[in-house]
């Protein structure tokens, strides 16, 4: 096979890592890309206001209070 017929093939580039890096280096397009630093968790995406976060705990402490064992008893028998 070829070089030029490897660099074409995706599986072939796949068992081949150096040719992988040497047709990314040669590549047009990917040296047109603008590089930007994304750090997505850096921050929240939605910031919590207190309202949200008293909201949550008083779901969670609903959700605590409940007595699961008994409602599961109740549906098996």
């Amino acid at each position: 096979m070829t070089i030029a017929a490897l660099a074409l093939n995706p599986f072939s580039l796949m068992m081949e890592p150096e040719l992988v890096l040497q047709t990314m280096e040669r590549s047009q397009q990917l040296r047109g890309l603008r590089r930007h630093k994304l750090r997505p968790l850096d921050k929240p995406l939605i910031p919590y206001t207190q309202e949200a976060l008293a909201s949550r705990a008083a779901f969670d402490a609903a959700i605590d209070a409940e007595d699961f064992e008994d409602r599961a008893e109740s549906y098996l028998n």
